[in-house]
């Protein structure tokens, strides 16, 4: 069997048929590899939703749980009408009693012995109180299972049941097919989702966490609520109702690499923990036994994002929170796969913060040094990510930049300064004005010999039409002049139509007439736009590769004037947000950076400065500056003072 389609899946667990469905619903065509769809971990998981009772720490973990979490209402409510099954999610709140009383309480509610009694009788007598999570809840695994099974054979992906990935083909960075026990099936993106198995395909630091699990009957009197009716979290246990009248009771942790199977001892551990939790559930019946492997990371987070081909993408490692993190995976990996979105929480879950480059390590033959693994029991457990310069990729179109920083190529005193500009920058994107090369106006003559083609990235501007038919007319002229400079695939265009002469505003409707025509040709559209958010939305909904707000007039170096309405667009966008015009210094540039744009294109600011390639430089550097500061994240604003230095432990 050799066939191909868009997106290729490995994987058929939650993570991998929630990842297809959201492509699916956003018009991508699928396919789904799925080994064993009964063997995934989902079906042995008991479904809480619990990043409050798990008590994880502050951090880019909670916070991940904590947005699936919020995503979950309106998650299953789409999957319920896709599928016509109901999936068992109640916010019900978890309980998380305790057998000795903690030294500090935290900001959760506390309930005390006599208190978490009252909300849940027939508690265990060494239960001292308890602590009381209500935004928490659960969710029927096995029900959601079958429901993303439904959804996505509804919706038209094509899941592959019964098929074993023998190898992921590579060839020059690229996965190039996956030959599979069926034959070859090629793509031209792949997910790698399957979970505990996935490092019996490439070398990625996950394990198998055996869990053993087993779910009693609950007695249901006439009339009558069930004797359990909260979801317990405890010690070393926990106690799941559900609806039916089923109890779910988890689970082990195990480090027994691919042993199968219950076990006594596992069993007994279970039963022991549940009977000291609730003493009531020993005398019911036992309904059931099953266990899983879930897929465990060194650092117990999941591995999310770009892989190490240009075209693979990794969702797996979710190891206890694989069912509550489904929403928020499958969200960011569309985005990423589909409008080149990189949400920054991903950046705290790439694949690479398991490797480390030695000081003396012989390069690859493509320049570039081979990852090794990095302790993570010793003293170089600390991640040793590389440099963000070569890492923190710009992506538009599914092209890929190094630098955020884009020029121009108008305005300079002379061309050698226009050249020693470009590359002191270090910038990957120049854009050119079409209509002054094919005039050759003042400035221009000789521009496109000026410039390595090779290496910098032709992005022709419509600068100069008025209208969207000119535009249209003049964009096509700019993608052939790319094909004869040598830039066969550049299908790139700045989209500019601007009829006002004094203040060069641009006109909103006669770019979106135009952006719907050139993307509906193919054209990669990069649309300049006044800092309007809603424009942006409709720019983005029709297809168009970035948005291109100004922060100011254009040539004007006022700055960022419009901070307000830029702030809304990047916070809505799902493609990159290119800040162009206004901006004069290097500090407004880093500005715009640290707000979270991804890009900045920068022109009159250079050419018309005392030493071009100087402010090329310091832009540059800025662009990179702002793009770490909105990475690591600032300080919270106080209104208060609060001293650097510790007040305690000071020489009197």
């Amino acid at each position: 069997m050799n066939s191909s389609s868009e997106i290729v899946i490995i994987g058929g667990g939650i993570i991998g048929l929630a990842i297809a469905v959201d492509l699916k619903l956003r018009g991508a065509t699928v396919t789904v590899i799925s080994q064993d769809f009964q063997q995934a971990a989902s079906h042995a998981a008991a479904g809480m939703l619990a990043p409050h009772a798990e008590e994880l720490p502050p951090g880019a973990m909670l916070d991940l749980c904590l947005k699936s979490r919020w995503l979950y209402p309106e998650w299953v409510r789409k999957l319920q009408d896709l599928s016509a099954l109901e999936v068992g999610y109640i916010p019900c709140g978890i309980l998380a009693p305790v057998f000795d009383i903690p030294k500090s309480q935290g900001d959760a509610t506390w309930l005390d012995k006599e208190g978490i009694n009252h909300y849940q009788p027939g508690l265990g007598s060494e239960v001292v109180g308890g602590w009381w999570y209500p935004e928490d809840g659960q969710v029927d695994n096995r029900q959601l299972m079958k429901a993303l099974h439904q959804a996505a054979q509804r919706l038209g992906v094509n899941v592959l049941e019964g098929v074993t990935v023998e190898a992921i083909a590579q060839k020059q960075g690229k996965v190039s097919s996956i030959l599979t026990s069926r034959g070859e099936i090629e793509g031209q993106t792949y997910v790698l989702a399957s979970g505990s198995w996935v490092n019996q395909l490439l070398p990625l630091p996950v394990r198998p966490v055996k869990g053993q699990m087993l779910s009693l009957r609950m007695p249901r009197e006439p009339h009558q609520p069930l004797p359990l009716q909260r979801v317990l979290y405890g010690p070393g246990t926990y106690l799941v109702p559900r609806q039916d009248g089923r109890l779910i009771i988890g689970a082990t942790v195990e480090e027994v690499n691919w042993t199968s199977g219950n076990t006594p001892n596992g069993i007994k551990t279970l039963l022991d923990r549940a009977i000291r939790l609730y003493p009531a559930l020993e005398n019911w019946p036992i309904e059931e036994f099953w266990w899983g492997f879930r897929p465990g990371t060194p650092d117990e987070l999941p591995i999310l994002g770009r892989g190490f081909c240009d075209n693979l993408v990794l969702a797996t490692g979710h190891y206890r929170n694989g069912i509550l993190l489904a929403p928020v995976t499958a969200s960011l990996i569309a985005d990423l796969i589909l409008q080149q979105k990189t949400d920054p929480l991903l950046s705290h879950f790439r694949y690479d913060r398991f490797f480390s480059k030695p000081l003396s390590t012989p390069m690859n033959t493509n320049g570039t040094q081979p990852l090794q693994f990095a302790s993570v029991n010793g003293s170089s457990s600390i991640p040793q990510l590389p440099e963000p310069s070569t890492e923190d990729h710009l992506i538009i179109a599914g092209r890929k930049f190094r630098s955020r920083l884009m020029t121009g190529t108008g305005k300079y005193p002379s061309i050698e300064a226009m050249q020693k500009s470009v590359i002191a920058s270090e910038c990957e994107i120049v854009t050119v004005a079409v209509r002054r090369v094919q005039t050759k106006a003042p400035g221009h003559e000789g521009l496109a010999e000026a410039i390595d083609w090779g290496k910098i990235w032709m992005l022709p501007n419509t600068a100069g039409c008025k209208t969207a038919e000119d535009a249209i007319r003049v964009a096509r002229l700019g993608r052939e002049m790319a094909k004869l400079l040598g830039q066969e695939d550049n299908n790139f265009i700045k989209l500019e139509v601007i009829p006002d002469p004094k203040y060069l505003l641009p006109d909103p409707i006669g770019t979106l007439q135009a952006a719907e025509q050139l993307v509906k040709e193919g054209f990669a559209v990069l649309p300049y736009i006044n800092a309007d958010p809603l424009l942006a939305k409709r720019l983005e909904e029709v297809g168009c590769a970035t948005v291109m707000p100004l922060g100011s007039p254009i040539g004007s170096g006022q700055g960022i004037k419009n901070e307000a309405n830029i702030a809304i667009i990047i916070e809505q966008s799902k493609i990159p947000v290119v800040v162009d015009a206004g901006i004069g210094t290097p500090s407004e540039a880093a500005l715009a950076m640290e707000m979270g744009a991804d890009a900045l294109l920068v022109n009159s600011a250079i050419a018309l400065s005392k030493n071009p390639p100087a402010m090329a430089k310091a832009m540059g550097m800025a662009a990179q500056a702002g793009r770490l500061a909105y990475l690591a994240g600032r300080m919270p604003l106080k209104s208060y003072a609060s001293a650097s230095s510790p007040l305690t432990g000071t020489v009197v």
